[in-house]
């Protein structure tokens, strides 16, 4: 393995689900042999880590992110046995893994809950937030409106209202008890202590509730989140905390601390803000907001994403932009959740290859370790007539066989249908005619991440953006230890002309990195490119001595 301590800023991430990813004995539901069967698939593919959604025990009702057990591995999915030997295989085949840290709540069907629902007595009462009224914390929002009416729930068995800023079965825990806090730095040891690289923690900004506020990213919370990073500082070196905190820029950039609370954290605004730059043809949104970005501390990172296993958050756009995003995106009331739209990524692009690529382009590109969800590198659809979310969490498309190759059991075993409508079904959109076809999404995606991976820059890299005229077009560059790279995206469908101001970086010559085709020197007048419908170009700009004839 690589021993740099700052491996997850040069990584390449991907998300999959142990139920959705591969089934090794036939009863329908993926589990992790069926996973360690695939690392190869992984490997060859070019990511370095791999993030698993919940495997606990679980009643799933909230797809695993609703606990049973921290301690051990739903029975669907395998056992500690099996866990042990997916991450000794994984590390063989340099292949990190990240799991989830579910810090702020339980299942209802939690032994901790259920004994203090119990036994008003009982230590374990102590464990969650409990009133006799309804009444306390009304700044907080509800975040599933959906669903959920109020972030309290009447107990029948307790004979008091529980506190949830998620589902109703999910209760809070109370972080105001030193013994949660030092039962959650126990459930970090037991895996890291299984040899996990790291962990994804969800939901962090709403661990403690105080009267008079909304409840989020409160100084007590931040305090806690510095026990966690303290820990695994003291006790274990090289592993990750990766912040699920969905705020906007500067509410985030808390999260880092002085470079001693979370290694990493999402960078949930500028996500919905590429696909309205594309769908507008116009770069302004992702220029405002990286301009909003503050600068984090050096052994920090922003992860980026265009789709995972949740709905396409609309929380952090004004209103109008969110109406438009639902025009644009989410014509169906089906696709819509929540405050978001519940699609995968090649839908929301109708498809389009070019379009497809030129995402991948800007996650590649801009600032942030990238973080790919499972399907998307084959262009996988989705199910909008399933339930919650679970309409982007459905089988991985192996081949064109049977359920997909997903799985040998009867198709109604499965634990959702695979895909098999007449553009994105299995019988044509799987890895296995993606690995003979020399020109798919899939193989251009493993050349696009190679290619990434080649130049250190796109990891650690500043972000500088060029003035052009035309707004359709997207120029910036990345510099990090005198190596600079160029990008240039046009975000039309229609070809657009790019005129670059380049006369500071006179003398070098643009090298564009797929072909390593050299481009005309630049002078101190303007640089003029024609650029194709939704066509992006990699340089290097080599220096003048440097230069290719």
């Amino acid at each position: 393995m690589d021993l740099d301590p700052l491996w997850y800023k040069k990584a390449l991430i991907y998300e999959l689900h142990i139920r959705a990813f591969h089934d090794s004995n036939g009863d329908g539901h993926g589990d992790i042999p069926g996973l360690i069967d695939k690392l190869p698939y992984l490997q060859d593919l070019g990511v370095d880590c791999l993030w698993l959604l919940p495997h606990y025990p679980s009643p799933l009702r909230d797809d695993g992110y609703d606990i049973a057990d921290y301690y051990g591995i739903h029975p669907d999915y395998g056992t500690l046995a099996d866990f042990q030997r997916l991450v000794e295989e994984a590390h063989k085949r340099g292949l990190r893994i990240l799991i989830e840290l579910v810090v702020n709540h339980t299942s209802d069907q939690h032994p901790w809950f259920q004994e203090a629902r119990r036994d008003p007595k009982s230590p374990k009462r102590n464990w969650y937030v409990w009133s006799d009224t309804d009444e306390s914390y009304k700044g907080a929002r509800i975040i599933f409106t959906d669903t959920e009416r109020s972030n309290w729930t009447w107990d029948p068995v307790a004979k008091q209202y529980f506190w949830h800023r998620f589902f109703s079965h999910q209760p809070d825990l109370n972080y105001d008890n030193p013994e949660v806090q030092e039962a959650m730095l126990d459930v970090m040891r037991f895996w890291l202590n299984m040899g996990v690289d790291g962990f994804r923690c969800d939901a962090v900004p709403y661990l403690f509730e105080r009267e008079g506020t909304n409840c989020e990213n409160l100084p007590e919370t931040h305090a806690f989140l510095k026990r966690l990073r303290k820990t695994i500082d003291a006790e274990y070196q090289g592993k990750v905390l990766l912040a699920e905190a969905n705020q906007w820029p500067a509410d985030v950039r808390v999260y880092f601390g002085e470079g001693d609370e979370f290694h990493m954290g999402f960078h949930f605004p500028v996500m919905p803000r590429l696909f309205m730059a594309v769908r507008r043809e116009d770069r302004t949104p992702i220029v405002e907001i990286m301009q909003q970005t503050p600068d984090i501390p050096d052994n920090c990172q922003w992860a980026i994403f265009l789709r995972n296993h949740d709905e396409l958050t609309l929380e952090m756009v004004t209103d109008e932009d969110r109406d438009y995003m639902y025009r644009e995106y989410a014509t169906d009331p089906r696709m819509r959740i929540n405050l978001g739209i519940r699609r995968r990524l090649a839908p929301l692009m109708d498809n389009g290859r070019r379009r497809i690529e030129l995402m991948h382009s800007l996650l590649f590109t801009l600032p942030g370790t990238p973080v790919l969800y499972y399907g998307d590198e084959i262009g996988m659809g989705d199910n909008i007539y399933l339930g919650d979310r679970n309409g982007v969490r459905t089988p991985m498309q192996w081949t064109g066989d049977r359920n997909a190759g997903f799985s040998r059991a009867d198709y109604a075993r499965l634990f959702a249908p695979v895909i098999a409508d007449p553009v994105y079904g299995y019988q044509s959109i799987n890895v296995e005619a993606q690995d003979r076809q020399k020109s798919s999404l899939l193989q251009w995606l493993k050349r696009m991440i190679r290619i990434r991976q080649r130049y250190p820059v796109f990891a650690m890299g500043t972000l500088r953006f060029l003035a052009t005229e035309n707004r359709k077009v997207l120029a910036f560059l990345r510099e990090w230890e005198g190596q600079t790279v160029l990008v240039i995206c046009n975000l039309s469908r229609f070809a657009q002309p790019a005129v670059l101001d380049l006369r500071e970086l006179s003398g070098s010559v643009p090298v564009e990195l797929i072909g390593e085709t050299a481009f005309p020197r630049i002078s101190d007048l303007p640089y003029q490119l024609s650029m194709g419908p939704y066509m992006f170009l990699w340089f290097r700009l080599d220096k003048p001595l440097q230069a290719k004839e």
